[in-house]
């Protein structure tokens, strides 16, 4: 069995690769823009299931996509625009709660399995002047968010409750299991 990962994200990469299973990569072309009225949750499980559909695969092959976004109230905070942008929305999240959704598609053949893992994460109080260091670093101007726990933004995250690999972007514990119930087991 062939397995591809529909992502070009280094950190889904890196996790996937901790399971120690070989993988392939492909990248989907999908447009991500969230439709009207729909809810961080559906958001991210219908991008799962796009990417999942976009990834070209033999029959055998065993596709793995996800999609992450930051919910703030309802909200969808995606990657940010710009620098500004990134400000703004670090400013939005500083000294409060929010969720972080990551749908999760697996496809084998034609039979597709999904779930959206979510994880609370709380922010410290973040001041003009770390939100302006923050944005310097680059970091988080291709997050959802605007930040990523496991760089420099982690310095902000006061409590993750959930699965920590979910806010990176891939859930294993997910994966994994439904993997398995495709009859595709990646572990043990």
């Amino acid at each position: 069995m062939s397995i591809i990962l529909g992502s070009a994200s280094p950190r889904r990469h890196e996790l996937l690769a901790q399971l120690g299973v070989e993988f392939t990569v492909a990248s989907p072309d999908i447009d991500e823009t969230p439709l009207a009225g729909e809810r961080p949750t559906d958001y991210v499980r219908r991008l799962a299931v796009e990417k999942s559909r976009a990834v070209r695969s033999t029959a055998d092959a065993l596709v793995i996509t996800a999609d992450t976004t930051v919910d703030l109230g309802g909200e969808i905070l995606g990657k940010p625009v710009d620098a500004a942008d990134a400000a703004a929305m670090l400013r939005r999240l500083s000294a409060r709660t929010h969720r972080v959704h990551t749908g999760v598609a697996v496809r084998r053949d034609t039979h597709v399995v999904t779930d959206v893992v979510t994880t609370l994460v709380t922010f410290t109080p973040l001041t003009p002047e770390a939100i302006d260091w923050y944005v310097g670093t680059g970091e988080p101007l291709d997050k959802a968010g605007a930040y990523a726990v496991q760089g420099a933004g982690g310095v902000f995250v006061l409590r993750v409750r959930g699965s920590v690999s979910n806010v990176v972007g891939l859930p294993l514990h997910a994966v994994s299991r439904l993997a398995a119930d495709l009859g595709s087991p990646l572990v043990g």
